[in-house]
């Protein structure tokens, strides 16, 4: 046996040529290689030696690395060492052997890792998905109907890369999972449905506001078509809002429509405004005239005659603005109280019944005063005192009714 020291002291050359390798159980031939020396021949299964053990070497290292799993390992260990003891080369192979089996307790460390960890992940996929689940279940039964959609979109997309668990849970989370979407989608759809029935229902009502609005736009009916207006308006706030387009071209055309009628009817006021206020203008002069002409009253009949005048001037004129209305028919009413007041002094200077009264009663007090004077002398002669001065009493009484009478029937002068 050839005594060197490395891979090639586990081989031998025979004189035949025949290559052996030396096993624990003795010694097997590898192989023959006609017409090479015997140390090129064991050089050549030395090799093949190297080769298998580089190949032992990259696969300690993946299988260290975590390179491989633990099935994938097993299988590959299993394969090199059946390699390993079948190989036609010349080394320690039972070395290699022995390192092969030594990974075996490395891998089941990984298989052991491998399983936790896919547990551990099952266990955070369950929760996931039900936390998901309860999510879109909470969504199903919301009103968000926009940004529902992307949420949903959004959790199903998360539920795709998770790794599934156990069926019979698996199957039970996604049926919630979609029983919920679909939910959602029928409520959504319902509700869209309804909101465009609304909008359409919307829609046929402002076009009806829409044809009423244009018979009245043309309208000189400023103060009854001002109030049909608003009552258009009032009903096209109670219709609701149609699609976005549509019934902003609705309400442009209704605005210009509206803006039509209040437009002309505010020309007609600024211009009913500019001869009102000219109007005042006249009327206030003329007002002024009639005062200086006509107060203090001192002549009735001219009085009456200049105030008849006036008002038919007065009345020529046009309508004036109406918060000055009041101010100047107090004017024009002084002027008139001023001549039925002289008309009714006038009257009673020379009503000829009120003078007669008035002499009647100046002669009537005139004869009891020199009744009491022919009793005082009378009393005065009995030398009544008590008589005298009652008498007296009385004559004040009547002097004073004397006076008032006089002052009236000097009126009648």
């Amino acid at each position: 046996m050839n005594q060197t020291t490395g891979p090639a002291s586990f081989g031998r050359v025979a004189d035949d040529g025949t290559v052996y390798v030396l096993t624990g159980d003795g010694e097997r031939p590898v192989g023959q290689i006609p017409a090479a020396t015997p140390e090129d021949a064991l050089a050549f299964y030395v090799r093949r030696f190297e080769t298998l053990e580089v190949e032992v070497s990259l696969l300690e290292q993946r299988i260290s690395a975590g390179a491989l799993s633990p099935e994938e390992a097993k299988k590959s260990v299993n394969a090199a060492i059946a390699n390993v003891n079948g190989a036609n080369a010349v080394g320690d192979l039972a070395g290699l052997t022995q390192r092969l089996e030594a990974l075996q307790p490395l891998i089941s460390e990984q298989s052991d890792a491998r399983k936790a960890e896919r547990v551990r992940l099952q266990e955070e996929a369950k929760a996931a998905k039900e936390r998901m689940v309860a999510e879109a279940e909470r969504i199903s039964q919301g009103s968000d109907w926009r940004g529902g959609v992307n949420n949903l979109r959004s959790l199903l997309e998360e539920w795709k890369v998770l790794p599934r668990i156990d069926r019979a849970t698996d199957d039970a989370l996604w049926h919630r999972f979609s029983s919920a979407r679909t939910t959602y989608t029928r409520r959504r759809k319902a509700f869209f449905t309804e909101q465009n029935a609304k909008r359409d229902a919307s829609r046929e009502a402002k076009e009806q506001i829409l044809n009423e609005a244009r018979e009245l736009a043309h309208s000189t009916q400023w103060g009854p078509t001002a109030g049909a207006f608003r009552e258009l308006m009032n009903r096209w706030k109670a219709a609701g809002a149609a699609q976005r387009e549509v019934d902003d071209q609705l309400w442009t055309e209704f605005r210009a429509l509206q803006d039509t009628f209040f437009g002309a009817r505010q020309a007609v006021f600024e211009s009913q405004d500019a001869e009102q206020t000219e109007n005042l203008s006249r009327k206030e002069g003329l007002l002024a005239a009639a005062e200086a002409e006509i107060l203090p009253v001192s002549d009735v009949n001219t009085a009456r005659s200049a105030f008849r005048t006036f008002l038919e001037q007065y009345n020529q004129v046009g309508r004036v603005p109406r918060e000055q209305i009041r101010s100047l028919d107090t004017r024009v009413k002084s002027i008139e109280n001023a001549i039925r007041n002289a008309e009714e002094d006038e009257w009673r200077r020379t009503d000829p019944e009120a003078r007669s009264r008035a002499e009647d009663t100046v002669a009537m007090l005139t004869a009891e005063i020199e009744k009491l004077r022919q009793k005082i002398v009378k009393a005065e002669a009995r030398g009544d005192q008590s008589a005298v001065d009652k008498a007296n009493e009385s004559i004040a009484t009547y002097q004073t009714w004397l006076d008032q009478a006089k002052t009236t029937l000097a009126e009648f002068a």
